[in-house]
C-alpha cells in the first residue's frame, strides 16, 4: 500500500492561525535528569507541549461551533478512517463555489479541496487572501451527502469578516472539517481513502490530526 502524508509538522514556535499562540514544546523530564532514577546507561525523555487546539493540521467537529454538538470523544472510527475520498482541483482559485463540486460524486465521501495554498504555510502570506469555500458550496456539500470537508488553506471560509457560514453549515450537519492540509497535489488523478484521527478527548471540538491518504492500487 502507498500512503501520502497530508499533515504539516508541528514544532516549537509554529504559528498556524494568526493571532493564536504558537506551541511550546519542551522536556518535562530530560534524558540528563532521568539518569539519576535508573541504572547506568538507561535514560528516558518525557515531553511536554503547551498549545491551543488549532495547531498544525487539525479537525473541527460540531462542538467547535455548537455547545450541544458532538465533541472529539463522540467521534466513531468509522467516520474518520479509510473514507472514500474525492479531490477537487481548485488550484490558484480563491473563491470556491458550488460549481466546483457539481460534476463529481461527493455522497459518503471525504471531499478534499486542493488549492496549492499550503506552499505558503508558516509564512506571512499564508494568513491573508487565502482560498475558501462559499456558503453556497457548503450548502451543496451538505445536501449532496459529503461526510468531511477538507482544504489545504488557512481556513475553509473567508476570514476577512466575522461570519463563518461554512463552519456553521457543515458542523450543524455533523460534517467534520479538516484544515491546513498539505501534499494534496500528490492525489491528483488517483483513487484514495482518507484518514484523519484526533485523540479521544471530552469537552473539545478541535485538535490536531495525522491526516493521510491510502492510494487504491490499480486493478
Amino acid at each position: 500500500m502507498k500512503y501520502i502524508d497530508l499533515s504539516h509538522t508541528i514544532f516549537d514556535g509554529l504559528v498556524t492561525y494568526k493571532g493564536l499562540p504558537a506551541p511550546h514544546i519542551c522536556d518535562y523530564l530530560s534524558r540528563e535528569d532521568s539518569a539519576k532514577f535508573y541504572e547506568e546507561g538507561t535514560t528516558f525523555q518525557i515531553g511536554r507541549i503547551d498549545m491551543v487546539a488549532n495547531t498544525g493540521t487539525y479537525m473541527d467537529c460540531p462542538f467547535h461551533r455548537y455547545e450541544n454538538g458532538r465533541d472529539l470523544s463522540a467521534i466513531e472510527l468509522r467516520e474518520i478512517v479509510n473514507l472514500p475520498g474525492v479531490l477537487i482541483n481548485a488550484e490558484d482559485q480563491t473563491e470556491i463555489d458550488a460549481s466546483f463540486f457539481q460534476t463529481v460524486e461527493v455522497r459518503g465521501k471525504a471531499v478534499l479541496v486542493f488549492t496549492g495554498w499550503s506552499k505558503h504555510f508558516n509564512t506571512g502570506q499564508y494568513y491573508s487572501g487565502h482560498p475558501f469555500l462559499t456558503k453556497e458550496a457548503a450548502i451543496y456539500l451538505r445536501d449532496a451527502g459529503a461526510v468531511l470537508g477538507d482544504i489545504d488553506s488557512h481556513n475553509i471560509y473567508d476570514t476577512s469578516g466575522n461570519r463563518r457560514p461554512v463552519h456553521s453549515t457543515l458542523l450543524a450537519a455533523d460534517i467534520f472539517i479538516v484544515e491546513h492540509l498539505t501534499n494534496l497535489s500528490e492525489l491528483l488523478r488517483k483513487e484514495f481513502l482518507f484518514t484523519a484521527a484526533p485523540p479521544k478527548i471530552t469537552g473539545m471540538g478541535t485538535f490536531p490530526v495525522r491526516a493521510f491518504a491510502t492510494i487504491v492500487p490499480d486493478n
